[in-house]
């Protein structure tokens, strides 16, 4: 014999089975996802973009309006102090040099000429002159004595005071002339004058040639040559852009409310755009004295302690500080946080079949995990808040 239900009885069954389904849901809690606080180590980072940067940039072009006779270098080369980079025109310059030259010759003969005949025939002259004076003063006094005793009269006496007093002139004369060739004389120190201003000229026709040549001041790399052999350039058109070697660095521009966490020594990954497979590591070793208050950062700078053979000036980079780490810290989900930006984090944890609101502590912040300091043991379900259940409410975990 067959058993057959009438519909109203199957109706009556079905509202009860729901109704005791809904009683056991209510008895043993909403199924919710947990994560288990654990202790493990944490590292909190500070992310950054930035730029290469080198030491300094330098801008090369002529000091003067020229014609380019020969470029040396091409860009991407790497150059030493002092090497040529490009060659201007010297024709007008080299022949002002040879004639600065001549003119320092003459300059110098005119001192052995003072020196070797202007000075000796100065000197025999004065030591004539004296003679003669000595010579005109005793005939000046025969000859007065002689008008005394009536022999001679006073034309005779005229001729030799005139003979007396041109023999002074002369001597004075021979005595300035000696002076003036002695080392200290005037003529003497307006020649040693001249000689030094031919040879100060000699040595500027010098520079002026040396300006000829266009030479890297301090090792470098040449990131950009504007110029061609043949090209007419004036003075202050910029012919090449160098980078100057030394230290590489990466400068970054971090959210000032980070920069209570940043500290010089701190050690950072990076990785080129061009390159994200390919970390490095850097130092931390600037930090800027002042905020950029439009755009509300700071400036720092790090160190390429080993830089890669493809890093490039101003390659775009990503950086990674460490800020702090922890060996043994418990460790959530950043997600299981409640609050966590906040002045009171809480979490909501499932204890005897119910959620129950903790306040936690939390300590460092990593990529994805936060440390909780305070507030929590090891091995605590933390309900995550894609559960939807309230503080008080029954729940049950889910596997």
């Amino acid at each position: 014999m067959k058993l057959r239900l009438r519909p109203a009885y199957l109706l009556g069954a079905l509202a009860v089975l729901a109704a005791a389904g809904f009683l056991f849901g209510a008895v043993a809690g909403k199924p919710v996802t947990v994560a288990i606080a654990r202790e493990g180590p944490l590292i909190e980072t500070v992310v950054a973009t930035g730029r290469v940067i080198t030491p300094a940039r330098i801008a090369l072009g002529p000091v003067f309006t020229a014609t380019v006779s020969q470029v040396q270098v091409a860009e991407g080369d790497r150059v030493q102090a002092g090497q040529p980079l490009a060659t201007l025109d010297a024709a007008e310059r080299r022949a002002a040099l040879e004639q600065a030259a001549k003119a320092l010759q003459e300059a110098d003969a005119r001192i052995e000429q003072l020196e070797r005949v202007g000075r000796p025939v100065a000197d025999q002259a004065l030591i004539q002159a004296e003679a003669a004076l000595d010579l005109a003063s005793k005939e000046f006094e025969r000859t007065r004595r002689l008008v005394e005793a009536g022999f001679y009269n006073q034309a005779q006496l005229d001729i030799a005071r005139r003979n007396l007093d041109n023999a002074r002139a002369g001597r004075e004369a021979a005595a300035a002339q000696a002076h003036s060739n002695q080392p200290n004389g005037a003529d003497t120190r307006l020649a040693r004058a001249r000689q030094a201003q031919a040879r100060a000229a000699l040595d500027l026709a010098r520079a002026r040639l040396n300006d000829t040549v266009l030479r890297a001041p301090v090792e470098a790399l040449v990131l950009r040559k504007m110029v061609e052999p043949g090209d007419v350039v004036t003075q202050g058109k910029v012919l090449f852009e160098l980078a100057a070697a030394g230290e590489t660095q990466i400068e970054l521009q971090i959210d000032e409310k980070n920069l209570g966490r940043l500290r010089p020594g701190q050690m950072a990954q990076v990785v080129a755009d061009a390159y994200p497979g390919q970390p490095f590591p850097a130092e931390l070793f600037f930090i800027a004295p002042a905020v950029d208050a439009q755009k509300g950062s700071v400036q720092v700078k790090l160190r390429v302690t080993r830089v890669p053979a493809f890093l490039k000036p101003d390659m775009t980079v990503s950086a990674e500080i460490e800020v702090g780490r922890r060996e043994r810290a418990l460790i959530l989900p950043s997600q299981a946080v409640r609050d966590a930006a906040g002045a009171q984090p809480w979490v909501l944890v499932a204890e005897a079949g119910r959620a129950v609101r903790r306040p936690v502590r939390l300590g460092l912040r990593g990529t994805g995990q936060v440390e909780v300091a305070e507030g929590l043991p090891a091995g605590a379900a933390v309900i995550l808040p894609v559960s939807g259940v309230h503080a008080g409410q029954r729940v049950r975990l889910v596997e």
